[in-house]
């Protein structure tokens, strides 16, 4: 890290004063689960190529191999899928993810249907559950129509379906997993967004250099994706001077005594919760009830209205990282952000274009290695299609990805929250930034 930060050091800082945009209120997370039943049912798929086979092709018996197009045709049915959590408390960020790639998939197909094939979005609801991301992994293996993943929200549900996609050379692209073990140890996966060893340095810096932070007291969700960033925050917070008074873990979510008193006593500059705003709203609001005046600091976890309505005041002025930036600091969102308000009635979400752009991406990848095969190309074609796309002129930037499957640079944001207008929150610094290869 202590290279990292020389990278980090010698960035040039933006700092930014307008309005973000972000989250309205989440669309009722019944809806999600009654489609994704109805939309991914992997029984139904042999049905429909298994009675085109006999005539066409009678040696070709196999069902595995009726339920996608020969290769060296185009034609057929290709299928993008999306993983996210659709119900339970984080279906605010999930539900985002399902309808950016949904949007992503209706108005970018044209590289595949203008080659003959037709496109469809089979979402799923991982729930925010590690088991249910690889039960959902293990359908979507089976549907050889499926020759990309767009997903997932949480780190430790992508690092436990990868290996599913990986024994079918199915690739993943991520829309908003953070945890650095997700490219490194996967080739198959890629992703759009920075990674937690960089988020967590850049929340260091800006605790330390801006609001001259000495000590801090650490708390995280004991996730791979909460305890990952807070181990890199801390990391650079003893690496750089500033006192850590404590760290640790708790799956608690709703009565925080236990970790609040010792808290107190300590009397930190500085609060950072590595996690979810679904557990960190209750927990934010309680350590204010306790008289507690530490600033507050999360990642990009951090980032629904949903932590304000749990948190109320208590958040009012708190900082957070993110790896992306309200839909309203970049410029060729803005149709997407008037198509989306007008389709799902609500303001544009973090990480929803995001995976409008991995929708765009995984589109044309497919149609590069199409075109490559002359014809329908397999999931292993796919992955090398991906390695050598070049700048994907996507709505939040232009996308390529170095050899472990990263953006070179990727971009983080310092945001403040603003209770009253969580979409005027400010965004108070940006950089951008290589990521590690190590």
């Amino acid at each position: 890290m202590k290279k990292l930060w020389s990278i980090l050091s010698m960035l040039v800082v933006l700092a930014v004063v307008i309005a973000a945009c972000g989250t309205a209120p989440t669309p009722e997370p019944t809806e999600a689960p009654a489609e994704e039943s109805t939309e991914a049912p992997v029984a139904e798929e042999p049905t429909e190529a298994a009675a085109e086979e006999p005539t066409e092709a009678p040696a070709e018996e196999p069902t595995e191999e009726a339920e996608a197009p020969a290769a060296g045709e185009f034609e057929g049915t290709i299928k993008i899928a999306s993983q996210s959590p659709l119900s339970g408390p984080q279906a605010a960020l999930g539900t985002g993810i399902r309808n950016g790639a949904e949007l992503g998939v209706e108005q970018l197909a044209a590289p595949l249907t203008d080659l003959g094939f037709e496109v469809e979005l089979v979402p799923f609801d991982d729930e925010a559950q590690p088991e249910k991301g690889v039960a959902n992994a293990n359908s979507i293996v089976a549907d050889q129509e499926i020759l990309c993943v767009n997903g997932h929200l949480n780190s430790g549900v992508a690092l436990a379906a990868l290996p599913v996609y990986e024994s079918a050379d199915l690739p993943m692209v991520s829309p908003a997993n953070t945890n650095p073990r997700v490219t490194v140890d996967f080739p198959n996966a890629f992703r759009i967004v920075g990674r937690d060893d960089v988020q967590g340095a850049v929340g260091e810096q800006y605790a330390r250099q801006t609001l001259g932070t000495q000590s801090v007291y650490i708390i995280h969700d004991q996730t791979d994706y909460g305890q990952g960033v807070a181990e890199f925050f801390r990391q650079n917070a003893e690496e750089n001077g500033i006192q850590v008074l404590g760290f640790e873990g708790t799956q608690e979510r709703s009565v925080f005594d236990s970790i609040l008193t010792p808290i107190a006593a300590a009397q930190p500059d500085l609060i950072y919760f590595g996690g979810i705003y679904d557990q960190a709203g209750p927990f934010f609001r309680q350590a204010r009830d306790r008289g507690i005046t530490a600033e507050f600091m999360g990642p990009d976890g951090m980032d629904s209205p949903e932590l304000a309505e749990l948190a109320g005041d208590a958040v009012e002025g708190m900082y957070y990282t993110s790896v992306a930036a309200p839909v309203s600091q970049f410029p060729d969102a803005a149709q997407f952000a008037e198509d989306y308000e007008s389709t799902y009635n609500e303001v544009a979400p973090p990480f929803s274009a995001q995976a409008y752009d991995v929708s765009g991406v995984c589109i044309q990848a497919i149609a590069d290695a199409a075109e490559a095969v002359g014809g329908l190309p397999t999931r292993a074609d796919v992955i090398a299609a991906l390695t050598e796309l070049e700048a994907y002129a996507g709505i939040t930037g232009a996308y390529s990805f170095n050899a472990q499957g990263d953006p070179d640079p990727a971009t983080y944001y310092v945001l403040q929250a603003n209770v009253a207008d969580w979409n005027a929150n400010e965004l108070v610094e940006r950089l951008e930034v290589s990521p590690p290869t190590e």
